[in-house]
C-alpha cells in the first residue's frame, strides 16, 4: 500500500523583540509608508541573544505537542536553516540533544526555499518506508546576516522558527512536490563572505530578484496545477514564502488566485527565510482558517536561486 507525508503537527516560534518600520526611520533613510508600500511589511522580529536552535527548538515543541508525540517517537529531523549556530556541528544535531531524540538529523540549506527543499526531502523518507513520522523545521536569525546600514535589505529580513511533523499515511498528504536550482543567479542574491572565516552580509539586486522570482514561481505554480490536473479553484489555501506582499500578489494573480484565498504574515513577520512557510502556515491552523482535508499549496524562492512547490492535502 502507498505510503503518503502528511503533516499531523505544527508549530512555530517568534523571539519576543519587535522592530517596527518606525524604528528603522530612526537610522535609515527611509519611512514606514515607503517600507509598506514597496514591501508589505510593518514590523519584524529580531532576536537578542537567541540562536538558531533555540528559535527551531521551541517550535519544534509546538509541532511534537499537536500531533500528541514525544521527540522519540521522531525517526528524523532536517532542519532548513541559511544561519546555523555553528560551521558544524549541524544545528538539527543540537536541536536533536536538546529535545531528547535518539535519531538522524542533519541541515539543509536552499535559502528562502529551503523549508519546501526540507519538506520534499523528508517525503522521500516516508513514502519510501524508511521513517514513520519526520520533524522538519525551518529556523532563520536572518539578522545576524543583515548589514543594517543597508536600506535594499535591513527592511526585509527578520527571525523566527516554524516546524512540521510529517508521518505517514494511508489515504493522502501530499500530492506533489518539485524542486529546482539555477545557480548562474549568483550576484542577484547572495551573501558577500570569503570563506568560513567571514560571515559575510546579504547583497540584493532587488528589481532582478523580483522579476525573477515572479517568473520562476508564477510558471511553477501553474506547472504544479497542471501536473495535479488542478486549477487554481481547486486550492483551499496557497502558503507563499513571504518575501515580498508585490511577488505574493504578482503569483496570485497570474494562476487567478484570489487574495483571500492565500495566506499572509509578511506585515508582522518580515522575510524570515526558511522559516516563513511554517510560520504562515502554523499561523493559519491555529487561527482556524487551515482546516483538515484543505488543499495547500506551498511556494518559495530563495537565493541561488533555488525554488519549489509542494501541493498536499492537509
Amino acid at each position: 500500500m502507498k505510503k503518503f507525508a502528511r503533516i499531523t503537527g505544527t508549530g512555530s516560534y517568534l523571539p519576543p523583540k519587535i522592530v517596527t518600520n518606525f524604528d528603522l526611520e530612526k537610522t535609515l533613510n527611509t519611512s514606514d509608508d515607503w517600507i509598506t508600500a514597496r514591501t508589505g511589511i510593518k514590523e519584524r522580529r529580531i532576536v537578542t541573544d537567541e540562536n538558531t536552535c533555540d528559535l527551531a527548538l521551541e517550535a519544534s515543541l509546538n509541532a511534537l505537542s499537536m500531533a500528541a508525540l514525544n521527540p522519540e517517537d521522531i525517526d528524523l529531523i532536517i532542519l532548513a536553516t541559511t544561519t546555523p549556530d555553528k560551521i558544524f556541528p549541524a544545528t538539527a544535531t543540537i536541536l536533536q540533544d536538546r529535545l531528547g531524540a535518539s535519531c538522524p538529523a542533519f541541515d539543509l540549506q536552499a535559502v528562502c526555499a529551503g523549508f519546501v527543499f526540507a519538506l520534499t526531502t523528508a517525503q522521500q523518507y516516508i513514502e519510501n518506508g524508511s521513517a514513520k513520522n519526520i520533524l522538519v523545521v525551518g529556523s532563520e536569525t536572518m539578522s545576524k546576516i543583515v548589514d543594517w546600514s543597508d536600506r535594499s535589505t535591513a527592511i526585509l529580513f527578520a527571525d523566527g522558527a516554524g516546524a512540521v511533523v510529517l508521518s505517514a499515511d494511508n489515504t493522502t498528504g501530499i500530492k506533489h512536490s518539485k524542486v529546482l536550482s539555477d545557480g548562474s543567479f549568483l550576484s542577484s542574491l547572495h551573501v558577500n563572505n570569503n570563506g568560513i572565516d567571514e560571515r559575510g552580509t546579504i547583497q540584493m539586486e532587488g528589481n532582478e530578484v523580483f522579476k525573477i522570482a515572479v517568473h520562476r514561481l508564477s510558471n511553477l505554480a501553474e506547472e504544479t496545477l497542471k501536473d495535479c490536473s488542478m486549477t487554481s479553484e481547486d486550492l483551499t489555501w496557497m502558503v507563499p514564502h513571504q518575501a515580498n506582499i508585490r511577488i505574493i500578489k504578482a503569483v496570485a494573480k497570474k494562476i487567478k488566485l484570489p487574495m483571500d484565498k492565500v495566506i499572509q504574515t509578511l506585515d508582522k513577520h518580515g522575510n524570515t527565510s526558511a522559516a516563513s512557510i511554517p510560520l504562515a502556515l502554523d499561523e493559519g491552523v491555529r487561527d482556524g482558517r487551515i482546516k483538515k482535508g484543505d488543499t495547500l499549496l506551498f511556494e518559495g524562492i530563495g537565493g541561488g536561486f533555488s525554488w519549489g512547490s509542494v501541493l498536499l492535502e492537509y
